[in-house]
């Protein structure tokens, strides 16, 4: 299957490279993989990330987990893995494939929450599974910080 959306942002010069506050210089560019369709979601993720960054959308979860190769960080839409409205049960059945993934289970995951107003019939979580958390609504800033954490 293939992605909503893939690019690779055009950088300012042949030899650019990502500085990272940690102090690394990093050649290759960072491959991020989202997880949703949501069209806000997606105009500010091609916002954020217009420097080099390999930047790969799917609405659909096993699309995006197969997408994980070579991947630095995975953002999924929590509202984008529910098979129904409001039951997170499709949020539950994409975590446990995303564990048993044997690439995807080694890229740090990113939640994007609905906003606080979105009811849930119940939330699950598993120790170690989500490496940070955001919540909608999301912008350039969000996105931006949340790539310096690898």
């Amino acid at each position: 299957m293939t992605s909503i959306f893939t690019w690779r942002a055009i950088a300012f010069d042949e030899g650019t490279r990502l500085l990272f506050p940690q102090g690394g210089i990093r050649e290759d560019p960072l491959k991020l993989v989202f997880i949703t369709d949501d069209n806000e979601v997606i105009k500010t993720t091609k916002d954020a990330y217009r420097l080099g960054e390999e930047v790969v959308i799917h609405a659909d979860w096993h699309a995006g987990l197969d997408a994980c190769d070579g991947a630095d960080m995975i953002f999924v839409d929590l509202v984008t893995t529910l098979a129904d409205p409001h039951k997170i049960a499709g949020y539950e059945q994409f975590a446990a494939a995303k564990m048993a993934h044997p690439v995807a289970s080694k890229v740090p995951l990113v939640l994007i929450a609905p906003e606080p107003e979105y009811e849930l019939d119940f939330m699950a979580g598993w120790p170690d599974f989500v490496f940070t958390h955001i919540r909608k609504p999301v912008n350039e800033k969000i996105f931006r910080r949340v790539v310096t954490y690898i």
